[in-house]
């Protein structure tokens, strides 16, 4: 069998209603395969998403299903009734039978979700209107999450934001260098354990826990194509607990500068100051409602504790032979440190302005 013909079969294991007219391979994602399925409806052609999770990251595929099926009844719930209500969250198609997933023969779980139309994720932020509307959305994501009802969520992937650990995984990685890397990271290695400190800034801020995305790359939110709007969060295999400082941090990650994760001329790699603003009184528009004190004082430090996370994550994949983010070129992980490390470097050298700027905003 083909690999369009077994997309197409398992495609067919889900309530997609109408007669199927292909499947194309879709998105940048890192981690699952995705495809855009297109079915015909009464001579309309509709598109779905159907993805297989990568089930040597996500390690109990049932339990990520749970939270995503918890999660997006909860947001469908607290937005009935606005202008577009079904645009706004991800919504399900059940498997026949009713399950929220598909495991075929091979061991594979498989899901689908509605396909949001009219509306695009963008790899690189363009305009700062962009910035402050993505920011805007994911504080709104988890203002709507606050009041999720017990029990709390399952840990999708444990630690995922535990920096010291994130940092121990690395120097492992540096003591084993099983792919032989190391001496060509020499730079990046000495440059990690020199701001190895700041992996320890969140964890001892002892911040409250709440339901969060973890995962809130620029391109995990939609912005609509009429309006602008940042209108909905997407990829949510790690909405489980964790701070909202993670969740920011990573917005000012992957928002605030000008080039992609991926950028080999590092002159491009810079924090843009007017993107860390739009963030900010984006985010603080949405999430100000109920963030404590202690969680808008650590606003600007979030996004140097996520990259420099991203950073070592980056890092030790390279040197043990990339066997968790999936690339396209020999070194892309070490393309991948080097430019969050660059950013890193901007962030440190503009952090007292950061802070001045979050302090100036009122709630």
């Amino acid at each position: 069998m083909s690999n369009a013909q077994n997309i197409a079969a398992v495609a067919r294991e889900f309530q997609i209603p109408g007669e199927s007219l292909g499947a194309t391979p879709y998105g940048s994602g890192h981690i699952n395969d995705t495809w855009c399925v297109v079915s015909s409806r009464s001579g309309v052609p509709v598109r779905s998403i159907l993805q297989r999770i990568n089930k040597n990251i996500f390690t109990n595929p049932v339990a990520l299903m749970e939270n995503i099926q918890r999660v997006t009844a909860h947001l469908a719930a607290k937005v009935s009734g606005e202008t577009d209500s079904d645009r706004r969250v991800l919504a399900l198609i059940p498997a026949h039978g009713g399950r929220a997933w598909h495991l075929d023969a091979d061991g594979n779980y498989w899901r689908a979700y509605r396909f949001i139309d009219r509306a695009h994720s963008y790899d690189a932020v363009e305009t700062v209107d962009q910035a402050f509307q993505a920011a805007r959305a994911v504080g709104r994501f988890q203002e709507l999450l606050a009041d999720l009802p017990a029990p709390r969520l399952h840990h999708t992937i444990r630690d995922f934001h535990n920096t010291p650990q994130r940092f121990a995984a690395f120097e492992q990685a540096v003591g084993s260098d099983v792919a032989g890397r190391a001496i060509m990271a020499k730079c990046e290695i000495e440059f990690a354990f020199a701001n190895q400190s700041v992996a320890n800034i969140l964890v001892d801020a002892n911040l409250p826990e709440r339901v969060t995305h973890n995962d809130t790359k620029f391109n995990n939110v939609l912005i609509d194509d009429a309006t602008g709007e940042g209108i909905c969060v997407i990829d949510l295999d790690t909405v489980m607990p964790g701070s909202v400082l993670f969740d920011f941090g990573d917005m000012l990650r992957t928002t605030t500068s000008p080039a992609t994760e991926d950028e080999r001329d590092l002159s491009k790699v810079h924090m843009q100051f007017p993107m860390f603003e739009a963030l900010v009184r984006g985010y603080l528009s949405s999430a100000g409602r109920f963030l404590t004190q202690a969680e808008k004082s650590h606003l600007a430090s979030s996004g140097k504790v996520i990259t420099f996370e991203q950073g070592i994550r980056f890092l030790a994949d390279y040197l043990s032979g990339d066997t968790y983010y999936k690339v396209h070129r020999d070194g892309h992980n070490l393309d991948r440190c080097r430019a969050q490390f660059k950013l890193l470097e901007s962030i440190i050298n503009q952090e007292e302005r950061m802070e001045q700027l979050v302090n100036s905003v009122q709630l």
